[in-house]
């Protein structure tokens, strides 16, 4: 339905979920650890009320989207051929997407991704999608590629308000300043597809997966620290948030926040929460 359409599409996965309509959630590689949380309940919100995620298989707020909907259906659109996932780091989570789910592509199957292929992927990601949200974005972010070609097609384009402190949340707050529709939950985005499908949802309640669910490391790896930061931002996040979103110990987390407090570099909030100065 979008103007320049493919001539050919190669899927793998299970074909029933392109049944479902369906919404993109798109963001930040370099996502903090709120963004990375909201992504994940707002993909779980709505594969419970029916729908199916869609995204670009890329780190930080797509690779959340699938995880959180890998159940109730998710979609990922390559940037390159099925023989060449990339970051080759996700090989497992398509493996795990397609089962419920389904990854798609326009290119060759041996296709390298080169950086013109991922905005000419976008196109596919807001063309499948009766709208698509953006979590965190800089001012320069490869998602307000995809927001534009999404206002472009005629899709719904939404927005998640950020910290005006965060640099990762500039673009969004500048989609929100243009006219996007502002989401904090998923009835904010039902509400506003309700119409165009014609029909009501439904959000079923569903349950936080259990913490010894998720991954722990006995020891510390070298990049625990890098990571724990980049998930740090001005909003404050919770200690078990960036344990479980670090997938490591609460042993390394608290170390890390220890070593930033020392430096001057964190805030500590009431409830266990913590933000970066």
């Amino acid at each position: 339905m979008i103007d320049d359409a493919p001539p050919l599409i190669g899927v793998r996965g299970n074909p029933d979920v392109f049944v479902r309509p369906q919404i993109a959630i798109v963001g930040s590689r370099n996502a903090s650890a709120a963004g990375v949380k909201f992504a994940d309940r707002m993909a779980r919100d709505l594969g419970a009320a029916g729908i199916a995620v869609v995204s670009g298989l890329a780190r930080g707020i797509d690779a959340a989207a699938h995880r959180a909907s890998l159940q109730t259906g998710t979609i990922a659109v390559l940037a390159g051929g099925h023989d060449c996932i990339y970051p080759a780091e996700h090989v497992e989570l398509v493996e795990a997407l397609v089962v419920d789910g389904a990854a798609i592509s326009e290119m060759p199957l041996a296709w390298e991704p080169r950086a013109h292929d991922f905005p000419r992927r976008n196109r596919l990601i807001s063309g499948l999608s009766i709208g698509v949200i953006i979590v965190e974005a800089a001012r320069r972010s490869g998602s307000l590629i995809t927001a534009r070609l999404a206002g472009e097609q005629g899709r719904e384009v939404f927005a998640v308000p950020g910290s005006p402190l965060d640099p990762r949340c500039e673009g969004a707050n500048g989609l929100l300043k243009q006219g996007a529709i502002p989401v904090t939950e998923a009835s904010d985005v039902i509400a506003a597809i309700e119409p165009i499908l014609g029909r009501g949802i439904q959000i079923a309640e569903v349950r936080e997966p259990a913490q010894d669910t998720l991954q722990k490391n006995a020891e510390p790896r070298a990049d625990d620290r890098n990571r724990i930061v980049s998930l740090l931002g001005p909003t404050p996040v919770s200690i078990d948030d960036l344990v479980r979103l670090a997938q490591t110990t609460p042993a390394i987390v608290r170390a890390a926040l220890l070593e930033l407090e020392i430096a001057g570099r964190i805030e500590h909030h009431g409830a266990g929460l913590v933000s970066l100065l």
